[in-house]
């Protein structure tokens, strides 16, 4: 497992007003935190782990492989940085996760007959509906 100290220490802030309405208050303090995390500078992660890193959180990277999150959803920086940094651990154990390989199985012979028997009889039902043939 990847030990969550070490990554937060790789994680660099930075701390922008944040957008929207808010009068005085958001005018002077910045409490919105934007978070950066580099995948390939990390000395945590090992290279498969870069790897499917890469690979899943592609649209959520920049060309450099950094990515980015944001959250301004509280007024108290520390609040924002708590939650960016829980938003950032629960999206690379997401990312790492490994799925399961799907195996194929073979359909059972009652169910096709099942099937085959259903499509039957809705045929025979749609033809009972005909108009006779009276040539």
């Amino acid at each position: 497992m990847i030990d969550n100290a070490q990554l937060i220490s790789e994680l660099s802030f930075k701390a922008v007003r944040s957008s929207g309405a808010g009068g005085q208050h958001l005018n002077k303090v910045a409490s919105k935190v934007e978070l950066s995390f580099s995948i390939l500078e990390s000395s945590v992660l090992n290279d498969n782990q870069k790897e499917r890193l890469i690979t899943k959180l592609q649209s959520r990277l920049t060309k450099n492989q950094v990515l980015l999150l944001q959250c301004g959803e509280s007024r108290s920086q520390h609040k924002n940085k708590e939650l960016v940094i829980s938003r950032f651990l629960y999206i690379l154990k997401e990312g790492l996760k490994v799925s399961k390989q799907r195996r194929t199985t073979k359909i059972p012979k009652s169910a096709i007959k099942k099937r085959l028997k259903s499509k039957r009889l809705v045929s025979e039902r749609k033809t009972s509906r005909r108009k006779p043939n009276l040539d």
